[in-house]
């Protein structure tokens, strides 16, 4: 059984932000799988929406809050009793260039509140991700950790104008990203899209 877990924030207020690039995906996996009419399941003792493509592929879309991703994830596994190695963690990645992909396992959360509230709630880091890029010039340079440039106001604002067509191919090479990693597992999905 696969696991696959977008992440972002719930609420129309994030719909489109930068931050809400796992949700993005595994909206447009779920139309490419199941049509145009997709309908998530709120599930609150996941603290979660769900959509079951089959019996051994699930997506889910935690409610939890970026912040704390890792009460979503841990229920789910702790449910299913599947290994962590059986889930996909989709998320966005400010210290990768917009529209690059990465699909990696384990490492750390590279100040990515989700991804660290996964691996402290998981005790472990060694599930796979697949990190689509969001830093531009300014995040990517010296300024990351400076006055001028502001994280957490970054990661919420949609992405403009500008930047959306780079962003539509990039959940589309997610999509294709996750397509490989089911199918053929993480050596192929990595040497294809790293």
């Amino acid at each position: 059984m696969k696991l696959v877990i977008g992440l972002g924030n719930p609420g129309n207020k994030y719909a489109g932000t930068r931050h809400n690039l796992g949700f993005a995906v595994l909206d447009e996996y779920a139309k490419k799988h199941q049509g145009k009419e997709v309908v998530w399941t709120e599930d609150k003792k996941f603290h979660a929406e769900i959509l079951k493509l089959s019996p051994d592929l699930w997506l889910v879309r935690p409610q939890t809050y970026m912040n704390n991703s890792g009460e979503a994830v841990s229920a789910l596994l702790a449910y299913f009793k599947v290994d962590i190695s059986e889930i996909i963690i989709v998320h966005d990645e400010l210290d990768l260039p917009l529209g690059k992909i990465k699909v990696r396992e384990g490492g750390s959360g590279g100040g990515h509140h989700g991804v660290e509230s996964i691996i402290s709630a998981l005790g472990s880091d060694k599930f796979v991700r697949v990190r689509l890029g969001i830093g531009n010039l300014r995040s990517l340079s010296s300024e990351h950790g400076g006055q001028s440039f502001n994280v957490e106001h970054y990661v919420l604002e949609p992405f403009t104008p500008g930047e959306r067509p780079k962003v539509k191919q990039m959940i589309k090479k997610g999509i294709d990203a996750l397509e490989t990693l089911i199918n053929e597992g993480l050596v192929a999905a990595q040497n294809q899209y790293n």
